[in-house]
């Protein structure tokens, strides 16, 4: 039996910079923030998660970020989301 992550590492990349890691992502973040689960499904009906001025509707099975709030604003152009599990 797996449980869902409590918690993820969200980095906000420019969309030209290309795989899917957050390890090779990390260098060219132009903002991270880890989010722990609130125990809340979000509108997506995806788990909410929480932290540091972000507010993420993330699948816990794939990682994948189904909606993004940061610092209350939608995610700007030319920005993506990329995630990874934190211990």
């Amino acid at each position: 039996m797996t449980t869902a992550p409590q918690r993820f590492e969200v980095l906000l990349v420019p969309e030209h910079i290309e795989g899917e890691d957050a390890g090779p992502a990390a260098r060219h973040a132009v903002r991270s923030a880890v989010v722990g689960a609130t125990g809340q499904t979000g509108a997506s009906g995806y788990p909410r998660y929480e932290g540091e001025g972000m507010a993420a509707d993330i699948d816990p099975a794939t990682g994948a970020v189904e909606a993004l709030l940061v610092d209350g604003a939608e995610l700007d152009y030319g920005l993506r989301a990329v995630t990874s599990p934190v211990e």
